[in-house]
């Protein structure tokens, strides 16, 4: 493919992927004379800004204050419970690779859009080794008409069933 070719190609990509936006660039690939448009990963930008300040930027969160969410059955097992959580919250008592935890998270689903939501947990669900499958807008759209009704944050046990 002439260069010429190559840039346009690329400069569409970057344009249809929100401009420079997001996007990341290859240094090996653009040395060789390539161009490449990569967006920056939406869920790990966003996690970054509204959940890793609590469970870290490595998923591990802060033994005795907030759980992990590598390595948790609660965020690899059913995608409903995530979803459930960030859309209304959640306290008390919750144990994550046989740690006890015992707080408060609060529910994002009034300030983050169905999108958002899946772009978060998606990444969380596949990132520091957890190896679960994405999660769609359309999916966290379910899970918040089902539970619109809600006005409290969730338990343990009321998402016992669910898992």
């Amino acid at each position: 493919m002439h260069t010429a070719l190559r840039i346009g190609v690329a400069a569409f990509l970057l344009t249809a992927c929100g401009g420079d936006k997001g996007a990341a660039t290859d240094s090996a690939a653009l040395s060789a004379g390539e161009v490449a448009a990569v967006p920056v990963d939406a869920g790990a930008e966003k996690y970054g800004q509204v959940c890793g300040a609590c469970h870290q930027a490595n998923g591990e969160g802060i033994e005795g204050n907030f759980p992990p969410l590598a390595g948790s059955e609660w965020m690899t097992g059913n995608a409903e419970v995530p979803v459930a959580i960030v859309l209304h919250g959640m306290q008390g008592e919750i144990e994550v690779k046989g740690v006890k935890y015992n707080g408060v998270m609060a529910a994002w689903g009034d300030q983050m859009t169905d999108e958002e939501i899946a772009a978060v947990i998606t990444h969380e669900r596949t990132s520091w080794g957890n190896s679960a499958s994405a999660v769609s807008a359309a999916e966290v759209k379910v899970v918040r008409d089902k539970y619109a009704s809600r006005t409290t944050p969730w338990t343990a046990a009321d998402l016992q069933p669910l898992r």
